[in-house]
């Protein structure tokens, strides 16, 4: 299987990485996140991103704008459903460049942590799939999420405190 990979951070990248390898499939990483705030959070996950596809020979395109006037608009006076506004815009832009790039299936390294909303980013995923005619390939990350933490850190991988949102970073904080 040929798949696009949309990936969040390097972190949570690291066992989604190995377990598509060990099943054979081609990776192509995609890294698409104007939700990430501040800018210099945004660069350090990147940076560090593009440390680890060296390491491991990971092709990844990457959407390095950021545009985070994008992310707030659509989530300005909808806070209480902007997890899945986040999945949305970010799954989107993948979809769409799954299907643009001739890929077999897309998915999302957002299936690995434990903290994400799993269920609907799953069907957002699916909704995704059915409207830009393209496989999305399910995979429950969240198995690897110890060994996923200690080849992270094995990496000297810089480790963000939150998803990456303000209002994520509020809430991880502002106690």
């Amino acid at each position: 299987m040929n798949l696009l990979l949309h990936i969040c951070c390097a972190p949570c990248l690291v066992y989604p990485h190995e377990a598509l390898t060990d099943k054979g499939y081609a990776i192509t990483g995609y890294f698409t996140n104007n939700n990430i705030h501040p800018f210099t959070e945004f660069s350090k996950r990147l940076d560090t991103l593009k440390d680890f596809a060296r390491t491991v020979n990971l092709e990844i395109i990457y959407d390095e704008s950021y545009n985070i006037r994008e992310f707030l608009r659509k989530i300005a006076f909808n806070e209480g459903r902007k997890c899945g506004i986040c999945y949305l815009l970010r799954l989107e832009k993948t979809a769409a460049k799954a299907k643009e790039g001739g890929f077999d299936a897309f998915s999302t390294t957002l299936l690995y942590s434990r903290y994400q909303k799993h269920e609907e980013i799953i069907k957002i995923a699916q909704e995704l799939a059915k409207k830009h005619d393209i496989d999305f390939y399910y995979y429950d990350f969240r198995t690897g999420w110890g060994r996923g933490i200690t080849l992270s850190k094995k990496y000297g991988m810089y480790r963000q405190q939150y998803c990456g949102c303000v209002y994520s970073e509020r809430d991880r904080y502002f106690k």
